[in-house]
């Protein structure tokens, strides 16, 4: 689970209602205060929230980006139904589609970012259509499904999820953090996130995460520029298999000093210098 240093927005976002074709979303919106180089649409991971981007957004806006960073149906602040269905990754992809439609910049213009669930989202996404993207960024998201002790969690929690309340799932989790875990604060905020979220959809992409099939091929082919970014640790994906994915898509390359699974939380200064290194490269 991302730990955001804060829930508290910077001053230069907006906490708005993204209205879409396929619903309302839940966004924080950051402008830059100068001229504006671009525009980067943020898709957060599991269990996440537009808030684990947080600590990216000021630097972005501060370089001309515009970083709109998304509660994706059925994450925090986003409503979503109550039936796995709802969540196949195909109709999660048509989300970011329509997202990005409603930013009301034409085709090419976007900047898609994906944080580990959100990478297999972003994917889906420009696979399903790459006109609308500029670039691509996988950000500790990798090739196919995540290791087997990571898939042996998501079934025991997707079982819990199937037959308890949020809240005891809650504290069943907590009881079970490391102690380093426990002590890092903002704990009645990542309550109240978690309490948010719509249970199906966990279930739902808990199970995606756990069997999801090999893409890098279909990545390849939509010719976008993609990012694969990292920690220089992994529990999800070994590094050296993001690593391997990079080499097949020929994709730009960066790992974090210091950083693991959240990039964006570990190690927020370096990870969006990352990013507007290669944004602007393009």
């Amino acid at each position: 689970m991302s730990r955001p240093p804060t829930f508290t927005p910077p001053p230069c976002t907006r906490a708005r209602t993204l209205r879409t074709s396929r619903g309302d979303f839940a966004v924080l919106d950051a402008s830059p205060r100068t001229a504006r180089r671009g525009t980067a649409l943020l898709l957060p991971g599991f269990t996440g929230s537009k808030e684990d981007f947080i600590a990216l957004l000021e630097p972005l806006a501060d370089a001309g980006y515009r970083a709109v960073a998304v509660d994706g149906r059925g994450q925090y602040e986003t409503d979503g139904p109550d039936c796995q269905e709802a969540y196949a990754l195909d109709e999660l992809a048509r989300d970011a589609l329509a997202q990005t439609a409603a930013l009301g910049l034409g085709d090419g213009a976007v900047h898609l970012l994906g944080h580990s669930l959100g990478g297999l989202i972003a994917r889906a996404a420009a696979i399903l259509d790459p006109a609308p993207f500029r670039s691509l960024t996988l950000m500790s998201s990798g090739p196919a499904e995540v290791v087997e002790a990571q898939q042996v969690r998501l079934k025991i929690l997707g079982d819990a999820l199937a037959t308890m309340s949020m809240d005891r799932v809650w504290e069943a989790m907590r009881a079970s953090d490391p102690p380093a875990e426990a002590d890092t604060g903002g704990g009645e905020d990542l309550r109240r996130r978690w309490m948010r979220h719509t249970p199906a959809q966990l279930i739902a992409t808990g199970r995606r995460l756990a069997t999801e099939p090999d893409r890098v091929a279909e990545v390849a082919a939509t010719g976008l520029p993609v990012h694969v970014i990292s920690g220089e640790r992994d529990d999800a994906w070994p590094v050296p298999v993001l690593d391997g994915m990079a080499r097949r898509l020929g994709a730009h390359r960066t790992r974090i000093e210091g950083a693991e699974h959240s990039p964006n939380t570990d190690r927020p200064e370096p990870t969006a210098a990352a990013l507007i290194s290669f944004w602007d490269s393009l």
